[in-house]
């Protein structure tokens, strides 16, 4: 059997690797039109700050390590420019002219390309995407070459990487994100503590507004906004997204949607013969079921491993999973992740679901190094299955979305989360772990134990509810919502009579700095008889949530500070 592959990196590679281990007898060709076959993508932001000092680091495999170590026939600068699937073969243009490749199984891994957008000036020299080791190496250049000024177009998890190294290298760093928040995939109270890390270390970021022009000059270019803003360039980073490079298969009438290919649960494409797999084909969200492209590396490499699978061994191949979506990124000294659906995924998709706030710490709080993690999770209403989780913080983040990941790939329900028995010490964990309480929690929303409300109700809570806040006094001066009650947790039992007075009959809504004093303060008041609820993440969420708006709405009137991070179960 001939099997010739379209695309290397990672799911062509995954496939071509995996054929070879079933099937020593078959010609497994590949073809990519790089010059290189078999690269990090992941590490080019990295190439450029420096951290990874040579772009030959990034080279997983040449293709004389390839021929040496499975036989591949690994062809690069081989661009395919045409398919005639009634044939079974391929027109290849090659340094030498065009070719043609005969092949009983094709598989497609041809990859995104970045978009490029309609303006003015974006084809300037200046102007440079991170889809290749060439762009990678282009920019480092002009950055060794004395670039003082950078704005990054598009703040996804490439460009807030490119962001971060140039930022490193001590550029002047700008970003200009379209979206009205930095990582569009996150949640915005999540996204908010990315931007502030951003700003932190010497990042400007322009949100809600997008780049209207290029302007090309002899010694800089100018980058102007939609607002009118100028803002001076050395180096242009163009990262606002990408799109399946499917032209030519697309022409040869490969079933597509929205430009990428479609493939059923095998990688198997609407043409016999034909697979595809990577950031070029549509994929099956694992929570929501919807279809649509998913530039990930870990996905690409599973399904050319399974696509191979189901070539050579068609009756027991597994089928390719639908994905969950996991993704983390580092910016400064935060680590951002997120996994499953977000609001706004499953409100597309008509669940009914709930979300919680909470903000523990990554280890015990006793151990020296403790950091808080900003954490949320969706469940579904009713049966309590975990739907996405985000987390945001200094330490300790991947470890706990990787296993939230696993949990929304299994179908757990949060009651679930408390029985994981996870690794404790303390320079690790906890007895109860971040995830184990994001379980305990959420199961007692689920069961009424406790009740929340959020802060996007903030207007309804203010005009028709007594707002109760139960942090300490020094807390309540530092920033505190107006006409709210201050009463500590630890005096409430005493004081509930100035709670039936002030509240006269409205329901109470309680708050504090993390959503512990307060679902505490929920028990008492609740088992006293009053309509009580606690604010989901207390004060941290809600600044988080409010971002730059929350000191206009705050009345603060002493310094203080709180480092509250214990158990609200």
């Amino acid at each position: 059997m001939k099997i010739v592959i379209v695309g290397g990196v990672g799911g062509g590679m995954s496939a071509a690797a995996r054929a070879r281990r079933l099937d020593e007898s078959a010609e497994i060709v590949v073809l990519d039109r790089s010059e290189h076959v078999s690269w990090a993508s992941c590490g080019l932001p990295y190439h450029v700050g420096g951290e990874i000092a040579e772009a030959d680091e990034l080279l997983v495999q040449t293709p004389e390590k390839l021929r040496a170590a499975l036989d591949l026939d690994v062809r690069t600068r081989h661009d395919v420019v045409g398919l005639d699937p009634e044939a079974r073969r391929l027109t290849v243009l090659t340094d030498d002219g065009t070719d043609t490749v005969d092949y009983d199984a094709l598989v497609l891994s041809p990859g995104a390309k970045a978009v490029r957008p309609p303006l003015d000036g974006i084809d300037s020299a200046r102007v440079h995407t991170l889809r290749s080791i060439g762009d990678a190496t282009s920019l480092r250049e002009r950055i060794d070459a004395g670039a003082g000024r950078a704005v990054v177009l598009g703040a996804g998890f490439i460009g807030l990487e490119a962001a971060e190294t140039l930022a490193a290298r001590g550029l002047d760093v700008t970003v200009v994100e379209l979206s009205s928040h930095v990582l569009p995939p996150l949640e915005h109270e999540v996204a908010w503590r990315v931007t502030a890390e951003l700003e932190r270390i010497g990042v400007t970021v322009r949100t809600g507004l997008g780049a209207s022009s290029i302007e090309q000059g002899a010694d800089h270019d100018t980058v102007v906004l939609a607002d009118g803003t100028r803002l001076p360039a050395d180096v242009v980073v163009l990262s606002v997204g990408v799109r399946p490079d499917t032209a030519v298969f697309e022409k040869a009438g490969i079933a597509t949607e929205r430009g990428a290919i479609v493939v059923d649960d095998h990688g198997r494409t609407s043409t016999d013969g034909i697979w595809a797999v990577g950031d070029a084909v549509t994929s099956t969200d694992a929570v929501t079921g919807v279809r649509r492209p998913v530039a990930l590396a870990g996905p690409a490499n599973r399904a050319g491993r399974l696509v191979a699978d189901d070539i050579l061994r068609p009756g027991s191949a597994r089928p390719v999973p639908p994905t969950v979506g996991t993704a983390v990124v580092r910016v400064g000294e935060m680590t951002a992740a997120a996994t499953g659906a977000t609001r706004a995924d499953l409100r597309a998709a008509d669940v009914y679901f709930q979300t919680l706030h909470l903000h523990p710490g990554h280890h015990v709080g006793w151990f020296p190094g403790a950091e808080q993690i900003h954490m949320m999770i969706h469940f579904r209403a009713g049966d309590g299955v975990l739907l996405g989780a985000q987390a945001v913080g200094r330490a300790g983040v991947d470890k706990r979305i990787d296993v939230l990941a696993t949990a929304v790939r299994a179908g757990m329900t949060v009651a679930d989360l408390i029985d994981l028995d996870l690794a404790y010490a303390p320079p690790y964990g906890a007895a109860k772990d971040p995830v184990n309480l994001a379980g305990m929690a959420a199961s007692n929303v689920l069961d009424g134990t406790l009740r929340i409300w959020h802060v996007d109700q903030l207007e309804e809570v203010r005009r028709d509810t007594l707002v109760l806040d139960v942090r300490s006094r020094d807390e309540f001066a530092t920033g505190h919502i107006p006409g709210s009650l201050n009463i500590p947790h630890t005096e409430l039992r005493e004081r509930l009579d100035e709670v039936t007075a002030a509240a006269s009959g409205h329901p109470v809504r309680v708050l504090c700095a993390s959503g512990v004093r307060s679902n505490i303060a929920h028990r008492v008041l609740s088992q006293a008889g009053f309509d009580s609820a606690s604010l989901s993440g207390g004060m941290l969420t809600l600044r988080a949530a409010l971002g730059a708006t929350a000191d206009d709405l705050l009345i603060s009137t002493a310094p203080a500070a709180s480092t509250e991070s214990s158990s609200v179960a």
